[in-house]
């Protein structure tokens, strides 16, 4: 398998941005991206989700979400930033500015101020903020649902053999996650419980549906 593939890493924004431009075939993409390509095909049956709570995906603030003012949005994923909206109109029924964060706009949240901080960061927010508004659990607490922040999306159709062979690469980076997560440490949340518990790398029949569910509120949005 890695000798059919170019892997290049990045953050998801960047990935999706490539993927519009057809200078990538595949990538883990912000599913809010789908309605940005001309042909699409969610290729693999894993990716990126939840089942209510998620931890790497808040709304940090020093004050309750009545009281927030503005809302700095985190740039590295689309479906993050539509998901928060979603939630402010629908179930929180606030509606606070919102504006796109720069580097390091983590250590702006203060005051009426709030951040929605994504991955790695999140998790290291976690330790900083007094309110901490988890999209995973509100948006299940909103439809009952999982949801899906990703997924391994192509720009056009690919083949059957090689959609088969990914999907098993996929399955053995999985069934070795000990190893992931003793090659990659994390000293301020456990990655074990994070991995196994928390994010949900198989795209069950859920997900599939909290995933078109995202996209018409997005559209409407």
């Amino acid at each position: 398998m890695k000798d059919e593939i170019d892997l290049l890493i990045d953050y998801p924004a960047n990935i999706a941005s490539l993927l519009i431009k057809d200078q990538i075939d595949i990538g883990l993409v912000p599913i809010a991206v789908i309605p940005s390509l001309k042909e699409h095909h969610i290729i693999s049956d894993y990716g990126i989700g939840c089942d209510g709570e998620v931890a790497s995906v808040c709304l940090f603030s020093e004050v309750p979400l009545p009281e927030i003012e503005t809302i700095l949005l985190d740039y590295q994923s689309r479906t993050s930033s539509a998901l928060l909206k979603i939630l402010l109109e629908e179930h929180w029924k606030i509606s606070p500015k919102t504006v796109s964060g720069a580097d390091d706009y983590e250590k702006q949240i203060s005051g009426t101020t709030a951040g929605l901080v994504i991955g790695d960061r999140a998790l290291k927010q976690r330790l900083y903020s007094k309110y901490i508004y988890d999209l995973g659990s509100a948006w299940k607490e909103m439809t009952g649902l999982p949801f899906v922040f990703a997924a391994w999306v192509s720009n056009k159709k690919l083949p059957a053999a090689f959609i088969a062979a990914f999907n098993e690469a996929n399955e053995v980076g999985l069934n070795n996650l000990d190893e992931v997560i003793r090659q990659n440490p994390n000293s301020v949340f456990d990655l074990k419980h994070y991995y196994t518990d928390l994010v949900k790398f198989k795209l069950d029949a859920g997900m599939h549906t909290a995933g078109k569910l995202f996209l018409h509120k997005m559209n409407g949005q």
